[in-house]
Formats: structure tokens, C-alpha cells, sequence
């Protein structure tokens, strides 16, 4: 009888009728029979059969649906809207029933109904609590859905919601990975400056500084640092510390990357990698070796990153022999290289004119199943012409076009570049057109080879040619259009009150350029002294080392990553500037490419490359107007333009072609001793300069310190020793050396031929002038 009349009050609940006073002992088990009703009728057929009529909805019953794990989230949310269109105006979601209903998006990854959600809230007036934000922002971040983490940061405000400062990590993180970084900077600068005590979470933290990395915001991201510095609660994690030493390394700040490492408490291999990396780009590759070594006895094992980043920097440094090792030293460990790789070290060795060991490497690469790409192949052609194996180049190409894989634009410029090299402008152009008739655009480097071999051959007429085979975009009209407008320039008087003012004022004379490269013997007194606070449990003593060095010398150049430019429509830019300049100063032309350099002056023009300025001071180098080259190298430090390899060859060759060979020499010393790497053009200007010195011994260690450094000498290295020994009269030497050309198989050129004719003219005169030997024999002698 007693479950009967429960069994009656339940029906008449559910039924809408009030049930009994005796009833009243009961509600709880009312409300568990029609929890489990609901729950039934929702798995079954959802909101269909559900009557608001019939149904006694109160919030107690709609948290124990939504809560209620057996019930799929989707029919929760349905249940959800139904009880909010339904049941109006009698009921109103409150501020639990939301909450737990943005948990269950959030367990269940249906966040793409959040901005429904928020809404109804914003229509049924209700706030969002401190802790299901948090959940909620977490969410949204971890999704990344960062527009919607955005929109409920803008809901929470505008409710009016006194939001909890922990809850901002969370809005840091979202903008920084939009790229919303400024937002995120003024945030982040408000909350530190305002009455909150707010202090930012080491993710959050990790991720602004990581969007300003990303963004190069280099003042930005050194305010931030110093800022968190500057918190006495903040502590950096091993992942902030990682970030700054290699974003301050990057950057070039070698200083603070070192003095990061050295305050750490506990390095990862991640921090190594990052360090390696920063020693690579500074041009410090022995440095980085030597940590590497470090590394290996510290407890952490190298990972393929480790191995890629030091093969990199090897290989752009030209250290052949280093990069081999480590490359070695990588497939012992088990550790597979990729095509990235390859490419890498493939591109070294063409660099480093190792042409045989480079195809070997190639078809080591095939052998081991590893994917070539366009890039790699790319890299094989443009080495093989550069090394003299041009028909091995062509029909490499030919089969690829062919085969109709493995090609793209940069393949044909890299050939379309080539043919013009060698005058062959007719087939250039034909290239270009089936260039475009495969659908590869035509860039600004295509263009700017077709245009110096139109200007060489002197076939100006060949100009309007272009735009009938160019036909992608308006880089052609643009091109045509800057050229008419710089002729024009040329053209108009120049001012008379420039006339007699100098365009590059010299500050010193060429010979005292020695003084421009930082001596660095204090460095390395300070770097012999012992360290006082040595720590002898430090991981990598040598690091500390480095960072005790507060004075060291600044890496000279970088390991700089060359970029194709790209041209910039309607834009009187500087890659056109140098496209034109390269073509005046390829004729000789040298007045109007200073012409074409002043008019970028008038136009206040200040970001010009380095290629611009070695351009120019090569020019005047070579044409004996040393003073002026000093000072293009002037205005290129006045305007902090950083100096390259290139720079510092011109800067030998000057000192070689003024007879300077001692102070050509210095330069190289103080070159390789703060940072600097050697390539082959450089080893050859220094081995010219030297050997019309008549430095030979010098020039001879000089040309097998190359050859053991892994650079394999080219024609020219060959023809300089063989010329120099040959004006020196040491015949058996230079013979010597063209013997040992021809056994490297390094193909002569016509300055080869040259130089051989006063070879067996000289060795003619020799043989000559000890087979006429005739003793001369005193007059008394009794049998004249």
C-alpha cells in the first residue's frame, strides 16, 4: 500500500496535478522518478515527445539532467535550449545550469556552440562566474579557437564582471597565438602597472615573448623580458630561459644569451640546441663544436636537432671536414638524416667545390630511400654549373623537364641565369617562354638576368619582348616603367650646389681600415684569466667560460640565410635599385650607377642592403679610387647596415690591389678570430694579394690551409699559384701546381690558357739559357 501511494503521488506530479497533502513526505523521490523519466525519453527520442504542459521543471531537476553521465552531451544541450524556448516565462536558466552546461562543451569538445551559449546568457542577463571562465578560456585556447576565447573575454566586460587576474593568462595566450600582439602588450603592461597584484603565469609569459620572437619586435620583446625580470615573484622556467637565449641570439645579443645560460639552474637539451644554434649564427662554429663535445659528457644525449642545426652551421661556414664528422657521427647514433639535411650539406660542398663527393652524397641519398625534392635538385644543378660541369647541369635539366617532376620557377631562373652567363640570350629567352607556358610566374631574379644579358650584348630593342612572353602580373610593365623613369633621371641637370660636395666622404684613408675590425687580444688576455667563482658542477664549463667574457669581440657577419627578393609592385624599391645597379656596373658604367645610388639619396632612401654597398665599393676598388671606397664603407656603418663576407673580400682585395698584402693579411687574422669563416672567393683574393707581393711561402700555406679545411681549390686558385710561382721564376712550383689541377680534374679556362703561354715562354727561356751556358776561360789559359 505504501509504494502504491507513492506510486500515485508521482503520477500526479508528472501528470501536472498537486498531488496530496500526504504526499508532501515525499519530493525527493518525485523529483529522482522524473530525473530518471527525463533521462529515459532524452536517450530515446530526445526533445520530441517531451510536453512543457505536463513536465514540473524546477533547476534542481535540470543540474541532475545535465549532470547525469549516461546521457549523451548532445541531448543534454537539446535538453538545454528546450528548457530555455519551452518553458518561458515561468523558467529561466540560472547562472549553475550555464555553468554546468559550458563545462559539459568543454569535456566534451562541442566548442563550436559557446557563442550560442553566451548569447542566451547575455539575453537571460546572466554573469559568468571567475572559475567556469577560466575552464572555459582554457578550452577555447587549447582548440584554438582563439576568436571565440576573444568573445568571451568581451562578454565578461561587458557584463561587468570583476575578472580574477589569473584568468588574463589565459587571454595573453589567446592573443598571442592570433598574432594580436599589440592588444596583448597593452594588456599585459596595464595589469603590471595597475593596483591588481598581478603576476603572470610562466605560460603565458612563454607565449608573449614567443609571438614577439615570431614577430620580430625586437624592443618589445626586450621590454617584456626586463620587465619580468624585473618581478620579484617571476621566476623563469627552463622553457623561458630557452626562449630568450634564443631570441637574444638571434638577434645577435650574444652577451645575454650566454649570461641567461650561465644563471639557469637546470639546461635541456633544448637549451643546448638553442645555443649551438645562437654560436652558429654569430659565426662562432668552433665555439659551437666545442660545446658539442661538452654536450655529449653532460648527461643530455644530441637529437636530430642538435646534428641539424651544427651541420647547418658548418656547412654554411664552409668547415667540410667538421660537417662530415658530425654527419658520420649522426648515422652511428642511429639518427636518420632527412631531405633537409641532405640539402644542406649537398649545398656545402658545391660551395666548397667538392663536386665528386657531392654527386657521391647524392646517390647515397637515393640509396637510402630518402625523398629528393625540387630543392635538391635545384641545388645539384646550380652546382654543377657553378663548378664548371655546365653540360652535366643542361642535361640534368632536360631530364627533369622530361620526366615533368621535380621542376619549378627557381629551376628555370636557375638556368635561364646560366645561359646569359654565357651569352646565350636567343635561348634565355626561350626558356622564359616555356617557363610560362608551364605556368611558373616569371620573378624579379629571372628578369634581372635576362635584363644584364640584354644590357652586355647591347640588345636594349629585346626589352619589349619581354611583355609578349611575361604574362603574369605587372612585374614586366613595372620593370620597363622604372627603367624609363631612372633614364629620365639620369637625363635632368644636376643640381649645381652638389657639384663639387662629395658623395661618399672618407673619414681615413683605406689603410687605416684595420682600425675598423675590433682588435681582439684584450678578449683574449680576459679569456685566459682564471675564473674566480668557477662553478665545478657546472654541465658545460666551457659555456661559462664564454659567458664570463663580458668584453668579447661582436661576430663580424652572421651566418645570415640568403631569401630570394621578391619584387614589390609599383614601388621604386631597393631589389630594382639593385637590379639596375648590377647592370650599369656589369658594362663599367660607373657614373651612372653612382647617378642611380644619388637619386635614392634625394629620395631619402635608407634601407639600402649590403649588396648595394659592396656593389659599389667593389666598383671602386677596382677601378683604384680607394679613398672613395672608404667611404662607401663609412656610410654603410653610419647607416648600420651590417657588413657580410662580401664586404670584407673587397676590403682584402683593396689592400692586395694597394700592395698592402701585410695588412690584407692582419684583417684576415682579426677576421677569423672574432668569428668570421673563410670562403673560396675570399681564400683566393688573399692568395692573389700575397703572391704580387711576393709573399709566396705565405700564399702557399695560405692555399693548403684552404685545402685542409675542406675547400677544394677552383681555376682560380689554381691559375693565381701557377701566375705568381711563373713572375717568380719558380717554374718546378707552378708546374707543379698545374699538374695538380688536372689531377683534381678542375677544367682550365681561357685566363688558364693565358697564363700557361707565359709558363713554357718562361720555361723556354730557361731551357735556352742552360743549353747556350758557355764557361768562360781566362786568357792564359794554354789551350785557347
Amino acid at each position: 500500500m505504501r509504494h502504491g501511494r507513492a506510486s500515485t503521488a508521482v503520477s500526479s506530479t508528472i501528470s501536472g496535478q498537486s498531488p496530496a497533502k500526504k504526499s508532501s513526505p515525499f519530493p525527493q523521490l518525485c523529483n529522482i522518478l522524473i530525473i530518471a523519466s527525463l533521462s529515459k525519453t532524452l536517450s530515446q527520442s530526445g526533445t520530441r515527445n517531451l510536453d512543457a504542459n505536463s513536465i514540473p521543471i524546477s533547476e534542481p531537476i535540470v543540474l541532475q539532467i545535465l549532470r547525469r553521465n549516461s546521457l549523451d552531451p548532445s541531448k543534454k544541450l537539446n535538453f538545454f535550449r528546450w528548457c530555455r524556448l519551452s518553458l518561458r516565462p515561468d523558467y529561466k536558466h540560472s547562472s549553475s545550469a550555464y555553468s554546468q552546461i559550458l563545462r559539459t562543451v568543454c569535456r566534451t569538445n562541442l566548442l563550436g556552440e559557446v557563442p550560442d551559449l553566451l548569447t542566451s546568457m547575455k539575453e537571460d542577463a546572466v554573469n559568468l562566474d571567475q572559475t567556469t571562465s577560466k575552464v572555459l578560456l582554457d578550452s577555447l585556447i587549447r582548440s584554438g579557437k582563439y576568436d571565440s576565447a576573444l568573445g568571451v573575454l568581451d562578454y565578461m566586460e561587458e557584463s561587468g564582471g570583476c575578472l580574477n587576474p589569473s584568468v588574463y593568462d589565459s587571454v595573453l595566450i589567446a592573443l598571442a597565438k592570433k598574432k594580436e600582439l599589440r592588444l596583448a602588450l597593452s594588456i599585459f603592461f596595464k595589469l603590471l602597472e595597475g593596483s591588481l597584484s598581478y603576476l603572470p603565469g610562466n605560460v603565458a609569459a612563454n607565449e608573449l615573448l614567443v609571438g614577439l620572437r615570431r614577430g620580430d619586435m625586437r624592443e618589445e620583446f626586450k621590454t617584456v623580458f626586463e620587465k619580468l625580470k624585473g618581478l620579484k615573484r617571476f621566476r623563469f622556467d627552463t622553457y623561458g630561459y630557452n626562449i630568450c637565449i634564443h631570441g637574444f641570439g638571434c638577434w645577435g645579443d650574444l652577451d645575454v644569451a650566454l649570461s641567461l645560460f650561465k644563471e639557469m639552474k637546470d639546461a635541456d637539451i633544448c637549451t643546448y640546441n638553442s645555443l649551438i644554434h645562437v654560436l652558429c649564427l654569430a659565426g662562432r662554429v668552433k665555439d659551437a663544436l666545442v660545446v658539442w663535445e661538452e654536450l655529449k659528457v653532460s648527461g643530455h644525449e644530441p637529437d636530430n636537432s642538435t646534428y641539424r642545426v651544427l651541420i647547418q652551421g658548418c656547412c654554411k661556414s664552409y668547415r667540410m671536414g667538421d660537417a662530415m664528422r658530425v654527419f658520420g657521427e649522426m648515422e652511428y647514433n642511429g639518427f636518420v638524416p632527412d631531405t633537409v639535411l641532405y640539402n644542406s650539406v649537398l649545398d656545402g660542398m658545391f660551395k666548397a667545390r667538392k663536386v665528386v663527393e657531392a654527386c657521391e652524397l647524392f646517390e647515397k641519398m637515393v640509396q637510402e630511400g630518402v625523398r629528393a625534392s625540387c630543392w635538391t635538385y635545384n641545388i645539384l644543378i646550380d652546382g654543377l654549373f657553378r663548378n664548371g660541369r655546365a653540360e652535366a647541369g643542361f642535361t640534368l635539366f632536360c631530364d627533369l623537364k622530361k620526366k615533368g617532376q621535380f621542376v619549378d620557377g627557381i629551376t628555370f631562373s636557375i638556368v635561364v641565369l646560366q645561359l646569359c652567363r654565357e651569352g646565350k640570350v636567343d635561348g634565355a629567352v626561350k626558356l622564359v617562354e616555356e617557363m610560362e607556358a608551364r605556368g611558373f610566374s616569371v620573378d624579379l631574379v629571372t628578369i634581372s638576368s635576362l635584363l644584364v644579358g640584354f644590357h652586355k650584348q647591347g640588345r636594349w630593342d629585346w626589352k619589349e619582348k619581354l611583355m609578349k612572353h611575361v604574362r603574369e602580373g605587372n612585374l614586366v610593365p613595372n620593370v620597363l616603367r622604372w627603367n624609363a623613369g631612372v633614364e629620365a633621371s639620369m637625363k635632368r641637370p644636376q643640381s649645381k650646389d652638389k657639384d663639387y660636395t662629395p658623395m661618399f666622404p672618407s673619414k681615413g684613408s683605406f689603410l687605416d681600415i684595420i682600425n675598423m675590425v675590433k682588435n681582439s687580444k684584450e678578449a683574449e688576455e680576459e679569456a685566459s684569466t682564471p675564473l674566480e667563482d668557477d662553478d665545478p658542477w657546472s654541465s658545460s664549463p666551457y659555456m661559462d667560460q664564454l659567458a664570463h667574457q663580458v668584453n668579447q669581440p661582436k661576430p663580424l657577419f652572421a651566418l645570415a640565410r640568403g631569401q630570394r627578393v621578391e619584387a614589390k609592385p609599383d614601388s621604386f624599391d631597393v631589389d630594382m635599385m639593385n637590379t639596375f645597379l648590377s647592370i650599369y656596373l656589369s658594362k663599367g658604367d660607373l657614373s651612372l650607377a653612382c647617378k642611380l645610388f644619388e637619386i635614392f639619396n634625394d629620395m631619402g632612401v635608407t634601407d639600402l642592403t649590403s649588396y648595394t654597398y659592396n656593389s659599389m665599393m667593389s666598383s671602386f676598388v677596382k677601378k683604384g679610387y680607394y679613398k672613395t671606397a672608404r667611404g662607401v664603407l663609412d656610410q654603410m656603418g653610419d647607416n648600420f647596415c651590417a657588413s657580410d663576407i662580401a664586404t670584407y673580400n673587397v676590403i682584402i682585395q683593396g689592400l692586395g690591389k694597394m700592395g698592402r698584402a701585410d695588412l690584407a693579411s692582419a684583417v684576415l687574422d682579426r677576421l677569423t678570430e672574432q668569428g668570421g669563416y673563410l670562403d673560396i672567393v675570399m681564400y683566393n683574393t688573399l692568395i692573389n694579394a700575397l703572391g704580387k707581393a711576393n709573399r709566396l711561402d705565405e700564399a702557399t700555406r695560405l692555399f693548403d690551409h684552404m685545402k685542409s679545411n675542406g675547400i677544394n681549390p677552383d681555376v682560380v686558385s689554381y691559375n693565381t699559384m701557377i701566375e705568381v710561382n711563373s713572375k717568380a721564376g719558380r717554374l718546378k712550383e707552378a708546374y707543379k701546381y698545374l699538374k695538380v689541377m688536372l689531377d683534381a680534374n678542375c677544367l682550365p679556362n681561357h685566363i688558364t690558357d693565358t697564363i700557361l703561354d707565359y709558363l713554357g715562354k718562361e720555361m723556354e727561356k730557361a731551357r735556352f739559357k742552360k743549353a747556350s751556358f758557355v764557361r768562360t776561360k781566362p786568357n792564359n789559359d794554354p789551350s785557347s
